[in-house]
């Protein structure tokens, strides 16, 4: 039997994150070949998933992506058990490229995304295999959304605790516009509101007709308390249903840095600034847990 030094117990535990003890029985095991440790390990690491599998996953993160060309983006939200791991680095990475994986493979269902390509001769599924073993904790994968835009570009934001993102999708007619400072600063700002101040939609003909019915006889109810002509009962509720759009569609919020203008005037300005018309068109938000 090889000699199992401390020295290669360190290189194994360095290689894949692992405790001091399970890299030294991994080695013995594998008769101190080092790649058959690994495997070894990883062997360990899926039994121990599958034990985790039942354990409560109430923290975790969200993580954005948005592809280098400025045409695709994904949202993500993965769970895990503690605050801790849903905080650290490794988990928040991974994350984030989870998220890219749904960008590029397009995948129909959760299911569908563990299957995709993660790395090299590697599905998301094992990845998250891995990381379980890795970081001692159960994980899941827990929903994402995507989007893709021929004639434009995103934005993402995701707020510093990871409990919060945003993607918004803009169009426009020039391809240089992706790419230009002041866009990008702009499409920052706009998915940071879209994160912030909870807007239902961002523009108002995709207000769900429900919403807008539902506000309107109230808004109607209103008016009729006020004893006013007909006429005149109708303008105060569409008045108040315009106020109602003001608040909550994101294209006609007040810029939070800004309460002088709308979003919509600030996308005015900036595509004045580049010659072209930029609009917000939509946007997906994931507030974790939800």
């Amino acid at each position: 039997m090889a000699q199992i030094t401390a020295a290669l117990v360190k290189q194994l535990r360095e290689m894949t994150d692992s405790p001091m003890m399970e890299c030294k029985k991994a080695l013995v095991e594998a008769d101190g070949d080092i790649e058959k440790a690994v495997d070894v390990l990883r062997k360990m690491g899926m039994a121990k998933a599958v034990k985790k599998a039942g354990r409560e996953t109430n923290e975790g993160t969200v993580a954005a992506y948005v592809s280098e060309c400025g045409k695709v983006a994904a949202l993500v939200e993965v769970t895990c058990e503690t605050d801790f791991v849903g905080g650290n680095p490794k988990f928040t990475g991974f994350a984030k490229n989870v998220a890219a994986v749904v960008a590029k493979a397009n995948p129909a269902d959760v299911d569908a995304l563990k299957a995709a390509e993660f790395s090299t001769n590697e599905t998301v599924d094992a990845a998250l295999t891995e990381m379980i073993h890795t970081m001692g904790e159960n994980m899941k994968i827990a929903r994402f959304a995507r989007r893709e835009v021929e004639n434009g570009a995103f934005g993402s934001y995701v707020h510093a605790n990871g409990k919060l993102g945003t993607i918004v999708e803009f169009t426009f007619s020039k391809p240089e516009t992706a790419q230009a400072e002041s866009f990008k600063t702009f499409a920052h700002d706009v998915a940071m509101q879209a994160a912030a101040a909870g807007a239902i939609s961002a523009r108002r003909e995709d207000v769900p007709a429900e919403i807008v019915e539902h506000e309107m006889s109230i808004y109607k109810a209103q008016a009729a308390e006020s004893g006013k002509p007909e006429a005149i009962q109708v303008k105060i509720a569409e008045g108040r249903l315009n106020k109602f759009y003001g608040e909550s569609v994101l294209s006609e919020q007040a810029f939070i840095k800004d309460g002088n203008i709308t979003i919509r005037q600030y996308a005015e300005k900036v595509g004045k600034e580049l010659g072209d018309t930029i609009e917000v068109i939509a946007f997906d938000r994931f507030t974790f847990g939800e």
